[in-house]
């Protein structure tokens, strides 16, 4: 390989007719001559990178072609003209994809090459550079660069290696800064930090400083903690000498300014010892306002340490002037003697952002409410409401309601910038708002911010629907994802009645727009492709306005819209012409979360039946399991960063697939040792850091074992960042994971606060002693952690350890309650509630039933979301609002609303004594899925009975507002719906799971909407979901077996096992990956051997007529094939122009 990449220098600067082998190669230039040496003696990069800089200032003429020839004919260098090109490619791309070699020869570079090879990758303007009468792309070639695993990881290396000592150090700064943004991966590793440059000038460590800020949060604890290191070992010099007093401190005003979010990393003590001049001068500027808004992980500890030095410095933090320049260390002021209103109320003005700090919430809760009793002297909170901030937030049920319209008329302007509000608390505020004598316009809406939400969908649907048209796009858009489907049926069925829905139609963006039913679409065909651009699709959507636009607009302007394409059909893919399809490959590959499995499989096909010689590695994640057989050798680095940049569960749902890939992925980091043994996957193992770029998304499906015996622990430092991103990991990958995170840190009793919180969600995987010795050191960031897992199922070891910890902590603070049922009993305080969450689960029933009234009144929201309850819980918790609220007759719908799963231990005849006349109400029950079909029957009818309607006179908003109540229904009341209503809610009805004959019923009012079963279409099969489960035997054999694909997994999943055997093995076979995939256990029972055949067909991705299977000779490493002819260059405009040439198509054809 290397006596060829030597030929193709060679062969560039001959031209064979000028070239006299007699010539003198003395007079060459020194630099040619030193390039040419270079090419002789194996240093390519070098020659390279000297040829690159001859060129930038000198142009190449015969003469030197002929010496530099003469130079190589005088050293006897032979060679061949055949395979050049390809060879030179080879060697290029296996660089590249080999950092550690690149790392080696980038280390060899003298000075100049160095600046040259800087120059080029990161300060070069050119998007083009002509080289004779070849142009080449330069930006798409340095993206491509960028783009391969592990060079990012060698550029920044080498440039903290070499740059500081070739370049200035500014452009040594604006280069790491480069590297560092635009990688999604973090470089900076605590080992790392080392290497940093002590002794940079002030400017340049200014800027480099800046550049650590900005990616704070995309930093790990303990490299924040290493760089607050270097760069107080930086700031503190000017300190270190003989005559400076020992006791001072190094923290000046300056200092301070420079460490910005750094700064919470400062040493209590060394706080204490700032001077007070110092931090007077700090805090006076308006930047100390700003920095201080960032520190969002500050703690409690150094916030009042701070507050205190800036108290003593003359600053009276009593003074709303200073308030107003404390930024985040509001968040725990604690001067509360003798406080006056003014000052509590710009506290609070200003804890509007204490939201955003990592933890600590209970204690800004507390101090609110304080702050809140204290703005509130002598005066009623009508007077008060305005200048409360988000401290209303804190308010119960019945201080809201106690509020006056005018008092929330005239406090608009604060409230409808508050954040965390309860659906319970907006309901009230809502309804106080617009009972001020409010017509529900667009200007009065537009006020509202969030508690636009709390608007009832009867009042939006009596809206005038040019002002609901305007509401939906305008400042309001923003709470659109916040309104329940049913609040979103109701302003778009209004809009669908209107005489104008064409024109309206075009205003609705985003994902409002998947809510418009099929059938409303049907009513017009005035698209047009530019409408589509700004609107998200459902399937069935995209189906049907792909092909009604297809009609009057080209395919690429439909592919150009984006979520278009999940309308493309295989049969679309496959009409597609070849040039066509290869020229229009890239919006596919762009878009690849937009597309079905199915859609990819179909394009996995059709790039294989028109290119099999430059398919793209990743789709054999989705053809059948036999094509990996033929991944081996050269092919495997391509193959595994292909599926490490790929969501592997969006293109393969099948587990049998995922298998045998994530076999061949091992295969291959064991079977590269013989190949690359020196650069990539030492041993088969994952050896550093290269190997996790490599790998990329890959790691999150290593199985346990791969983990257990091949990770280092040098790559599992690496690796930790990743593991966190992994969407599902299984049980026996965490407990690896922990296993090798406990090699890597030691016991967790020598762990620090950092360590800890890189570790984050993964101490949930630690022994129950392990645990508790964590709380016990740092109990707020295990608290913090715990607030970020799942339900008790997936860490009951590390609720429980948390609930002990506050439980302890807080133990002989509460008083116990003298009650004579509760005596003896400790119940949950509100601070306690708060910090626990999920955790609040280990409260035993008496404990939750001894709650204070006010507790539970404050708190019943949050109470309402703890998942783990069992019935026992909930119901002390329903008797407990019984308790709190008085007769159920009484509760209004923000007392039902607000109790969330509490409302499940309702009894049939206590709920029909609720007042559910609210289809609001109905959507917020309707949530939660753990309804007996007795409940969801009493429901269904007070609903009824209370709101004065029948089966047929509700509205689609209605039935999207039931939601699983549907499932309740008979057949009586099913076909008493009225077809309108229903063919504009059947895409959620679509997306219940109700029974057969519940599904049965609502398939016979499905053939009143969109014709006869048998006449149905994909668009429709995607459309009603679920409602396809209740098709019969005859129904279901009918279908052609092309339409299988657009059944939605979830029907088919919904299908009897005695209905679903009924498919024939063809039908079967073309259900597509997805469909198969979610095939039950109990369907598969009763399918015969042939349709267990088809069904494997399916789930392999295979096709009936497929093409035979690939030889290792026709999946090159390139995706695209070689230059017409595969001719080599031989020009003679210089040295240059093949390497670049070939290394750029290297890069661009991966």
């Amino acid at each position: 390989m290397l006596r060829l990449l030597k030929m193709c220098f060679l062969l560039i600067l001959m031209n064979p007719a000028e070239i006299t082998h007699s010539q003198n190669s003395e007079d060459l230039p020194p630099l040619l001559h030193k390039a040419a040496e270079e090419v002789v003696t194996g240093k390519y990069l070098n020659a390279l990178l000297d040829v690159l800089h001859f060129q930038s200032s000198n142009v190449w003429t015969a003469d030197m072609v002929t010496k530099v020839m003469a130079y190589f004919h005088a050293r006897e260098v032979k060679f061949t003209l055949r395979s050049l090109q390809t060879s030179t490619q080879s060697y290029l791309k296996n660089l590249l994809y080999q950092p550690r070699q690149l790392l080696s020869a980038f280390q060899q570079l003298d000075q100049q090459q160095f600046q040259t090879a800087m120059k080029y990758l990161f300060n070069s303007r050119k998007d083009y550079l002509e080289i004779g009468n070849v142009i080449l792309d330069w930006e798409k070639t340095r993206e491509r660069i960028f783009q391969i695993p592990g060079v990012n990881r060698t550029l920044f290396l080498i440039t903290l290696e070499k740059c500081f000592l070739a370049l200035r150090a500014m452009d040594c700064v604006d280069i790491l800064s480069q590297i560092l943004r635009m990688s999604a991966v973090n470089y900076l590793q605590p080992d790392v930090v080392g290497s940093l440059p002590n002794d940079l000038q002030e400017d340049a460590f200014r800027n480099l400083s800046t550049v650590f800020k900005d990616l704070y949060d995309k930093t790990s604890a303990n490299t924040q903690k290493a760089l607050y290191g270097w760069m107080k070992e930086i700031l503190q010099k000017p300190y270190n000498r003989s005559d400076f007093n020992e006791s001072a401190s190094w923290v000046s005003a300056e200092n301070l300014w420079i460490l910005g979010r750094y700064m919470v990393h400062l040493p209590l003590e060394e706080i204490l010892k700032i001077s007070l001049s110092e931090i007077r001068l700090f805090i006076s500027y308006d930047n100390a306002t700003k920095q201080l808004d960032t520190v969002y992980d500050i703690t409690p500890e150094l916030a009042q340490a701070f507050l205190d030095r800036i108290n003593s410095s003359g600053f009276d933090v009593r003074n709303t002037s200073t308030v107003y320049r404390l930024g985040l260390l509001v968040c725990f002021y604690d001067d509360m003697e003798q406080m006056d209103a003014a000052v509590a109320r710009a506290l609070l003005h200003q804890m509007i952002k204490c939201n955003q700090l990592k933890g600590f919430q209970a204690k800004v809760q507390k101090l609110k409410s304080q702050l809140l009793n204290i703005a509130m002297q002598n005066q009623t909170l009508n007077d008060t409401l305005g200048s409360l901030s988000d401290a209303v937030v804190g308010l119960t049920s019945g201080q809201l309601e106690s509020l006056s319209p005018e008092a929330v008329h005239n406090a608009i302007a604060t409230l409808n910038q508050v954040s965390g509000w309860a659906r319970s608390q907006v309901m009230i505020l809502s309804n106080k708002y617009l009972s001020y004598g409010k017509v529900l316009s667009f200007y009065n809406v537009s006020q509202m911010g969030a508690l636009v939400t709390g608007i009832s969908t009867e009042s939006f649907y009596r809206m005038n629907p040019k002002e609901l048209s305007q509401v939906i796009r305008g400042t309001t858009s923003q709470y659109s994802s916040d309104l329940s489907p049913a609040q979103q049926q109701g302003i778009l069925r209004k809009i669908a009645s209107s005489t104008d829905f064409s024109s309206l139609v075009t205003d609705i963006q985003g994902a409002f727009f998947r809510e418009i039913s099929l059938s409303d679409l049907w009513k017009e065909n005035g698209y047009n492709s530019s409408m589509m651009k700004e609107k998200e699709l459902r399937s069935s959507q995209a189906l049907y306005l792909y092909e009604l636009l297809s009609k009057k607009s080209s395919s690429v302007d439909l592919l150009s819209t984006g979520q278009l394409l999940k309308g493309v059909t295989c049969q679309l893919i496959e009409s597609m012409g070849t040039d066509y399809f290869l020229n229009h490959f890239e919006v596919f590959e762009n878009n690849l979360h937009l597309l079905s499995p199915y859609q990819v499989n179909c394009l996995a096909w059709k790039f294989w039946k028109v290119s099999n010689t430059s398919i793209p590695p990743f789709f054999f994640l989705v053809l059948p399991i036999e094509y990996l057989e033929y991944i081996s050798g050269p092919l495997c680095v391509p193959f595994i960063e292909s599926l490490g940049k790929t969501e592997m569960d969006l293109l393969s749902p099948s587990f049998h697939k995922k298998e045998a890939v994530l076999q061949k992925v091992q295969e291959c980091l064991v079977g590269t040792v013989i190949q690359q043994s020196k650069f990539l996957f030492q041993n088969g193992s994952i050896a550093d850091e290269y190997d996790v770029d490599l790998l990329g998304n890959l790691i999150c499906h290593l199985p346990p074992a791969f983990l257990h015996g091949r990770m280092s622990l040098k790559a599992m430092a690496t690796a930790l960042h990743q593991f966190k991103l992994c969407r599902q990991l299984s049980h026996e990958q965490k407990t690896e994971i922990k296993y090798k995170l406990l090699e890597l840190y030691g016991s967790p009793k020598n762990w620090t606060a950092e360590t800890t919180l890189d570790v984050g969600p993964f101490i949930a995987q630690l022994s129950k002693g392990e645990l508790t010795v964590l709380a016990e050191k740092f109990p707020d960031i295990v608290l913090r952690i715990a607030k970020t897992i799942g339900p008790l199922s997936s860490a009951e070891e590390l609720l429980s350890t948390v609930f002990e910890s506050v439980f302890n902590a807080t133990a002989s603070m509460e008083p116990h309650l003298s009650t004579p049922d509760c005596l003896g009993t400790r119940a949950p305080s509100s601070d306690e509630i708060i910090k626990l969450a999920e955790a609040n689960v280990y409260w035993s029933a008496q404990e939750l039933k001894c709650m204070d009234a006010g507790t539970f009144d404050k708190n019943v929201e949050l109470l309402g979301t703890v998942s783990g309850f069992n019935n026992s819980q909930l119901m002390a918790l329903k008797e407990k609002a019984k308790q709190v609220w008085g007769s159920l007759l009484g509760w209004k719908s923000y007392h039902i609303v607000s109790l969330g799963r509490i409302a499940l231990a309702l009894t049939e005849n206590e709920i029909e004594e609720l007042d559910l006349h609210s289809i609001d109400t109905i959507s917020v029950l309707s949530q939660q899925a753990e309804w007996t079909l007795a409940q969801a029957r009493s429901i269904l009818q007070s609903f009824l009975e209370d709101s004065g309607q029948t089966m047929s006179t509700l509205k689609s908003f209605d039935l999207v507002g039931l939601g699983a109540i549907l499932c309740a229904l008979n057949s009586t009341e099913i076909m008493s719906i009225r077809t309108a209503e229903f063919s504009a809610a059947v895409a959620r009805i679509g997306l219940l799971l109700c029974s057969t004959p519940v599904l049965r019923q609502f398939k016979k009012i499905t053939e009143s909407v969109f014709g006869t079963a048998t006449s149905w279409n994909g668009s429709v099969l995607q459309e009603i979901g679920t409602i396809a489960g209740g098709l019969n035997e005859d129904e279901l054999k009918a279908f052609d077996k092309n339409l299988m694909p657009y059944f939605q997994p979830i029907a088919v999943r919904s299908m009897p096992a005695e209905i679903f055997q009924a498919l024939s093995p063809k039908q079967i076979a073309n259900l597509g990956p997805e469909n198969a995939a979610m095939v039950t256990e109990s369907q598969r029972e009763h399918l015969s051997a042939s349709q267990l055949q088809s069904l494997q067909l399916a789930l392999d991705g295979a096709r009936t007529n497929s093409p035979e299977a690939p030889t290792t000779a026709c999946i090159p490493l390139s995706r695209r094939p070689p230059a017409p002819g595969g001719a080599p260059c031989l020009s003679s405009f210089s040295i240059w122009l093949c390497a670049l040439f070939t290394l750029a198509r290297a890069f661009l054809n991966p």
